[in-house]
């Protein structure tokens, strides 16, 4: 089993991909191609993935029983002893480079001293 996941990518390459794989919603493809095919279908879709980006994931004989690889995501797949797992980016800015505004802010003011 093969899925593949396109997010802001060309029109033309959905269509290129509905020729081996269905698409089961909005740049969501499934199906089960071989090995070969499978590993040509990911570098047309690295190639002529633009700005977009994209997620395969297939079955393979591991622990896991499946396997994925991205293209362009922010997420990136990482190894923890023979398990892989998805590595997400801490956005969050340090908790010292936004300063409080000072004073109190017109919801506390209204809490705490009425509408008036």
């Amino acid at each position: 089993m093969t899925v593949i996941v396109l997010t802001t990518c060309p029109p033309g390459l959905r269509g290129f991909l509905t020729r081996w794989l269905l698409e089961i919603s909005a740049g969501v493809f499934i199906g089960d191609p071989s090995a070969r095919v499978r590993d040509v279908l990911w570098n047309e879709v690295q190639r002529y993935a633009g700005q977009g980006r994209a997620l395969l994931a297939h079955t393979t004989n591991n622990e896991q029983g499946f396997t994925f690889r991205t293209h362009d995501h922010a997420w990136h797949p990482t190894d923890h002893e023979g398990l892989t797992l998805i590595h997400r980016p801490n956005k969050k800015p340090p908790q010292d480079s936004v300063a409080p505004n000072p004073g109190w802010s017109n919801a506390a003011k209204r809490r705490r001293f009425g509408r008036g």
